[in-house]
């Protein structure tokens, strides 16, 4: 692949959730264009244990480019069958988890004036749907986590935006559903096909580099159309 973004080149990117799919794509994709990047799964650090976010930024050291990515939405639950319990799982695995790495990593680069951190909403929580109510909650307050961010280090050269991406063709969902179940899925969506983790990925890059230099407090929807 071509760098599309050559300014990114030689900077550092770390990226948590970073063997799932669309993480896994959004480091082949900065890589690719000459990023070196720092993938984060559950083995390296425990994106809930704020202990462990604060040696790995400490490890790591000078981040330019930090994409809180971990999380994951599980399998829907009926709003009154949703326990107290699994409430707070979900939010700690998709909204505190956002916040605690950020709090890790954004002191650093403040200190040396410059950096973007992209955050990771959901569909679900950018307009009502039968999706996990806790999931949609959290991801909705990942969206109000980026704009205060924004808003609140906009002077201090950092930069804070959010994606939100509907349904993703990854290989979870070919194992849960069959090929047609799938076509048609991508039917659904205005633009006519399901997304893709590239997808997700390029916007990733553009909001990582210097292309984006004017944009913070962003959330896009990467949907299909489907969120309006």
């Amino acid at each position: 692949m071509t760098a599309v973004y050559p300014d990114l080149a030689g900077r550092v990117a770390v990226v948590t959730g970073g063997s799932g799919s669309i993480g896994s794509a959004t480091c082949r994709y900065l890589a690719a264009n000459g990023m070196r990047v720092v993938p984060v799964s559950r083995a390296v650090a425990d994106c809930t244990d704020p202990d462990a976010l604060t040696a790995l930024a400490g490890d790591v050291g000078g981040t330019d480019v930090l994409a809180a990515f971990a999380g994951g939405a599980g399998a829907p639950v009926p709003s009154l069958e949703l326990t107290p319990q699994r409430w707070h799982e979900v939010l700690d695995t998709d909204l505190t988890s956002a916040f605690l790495t950020v709090r890790a990593f954004l002191p650093g680069m403040v200190a040396r004036g410059r950096g973007s951190v992209i955050l990771m909403s959901s569909a679900a929580g950018r307009a009502p749907s039968r999706a996990n109510l806790a999931y949609a909650v959290a991801k909705a307050g990942v969206v109000m986590l980026t704009r205060h961010l924004a808003a609140e280090f906009a002077g201090t050269g950092i930069r804070v935006n959010c994606l939100a991406p509907s349904a993703v063709h990854n290989a979870k969902m070919d194992r849960a559903m069959p090929a047609e179940r799938i076509a048609e899925l991508g039917r659904s969506f205005p633009l006519g096909r399901i997304g893709s983790p590239a997808d997700v990925a390029a916007a990733v890059g553009y909001l990582a580099s210097d292309a984006s230099s004017w944009v913070t407090g962003v959330t896009i929807d990467i949907a299909g159309g489907k969120v309006v």
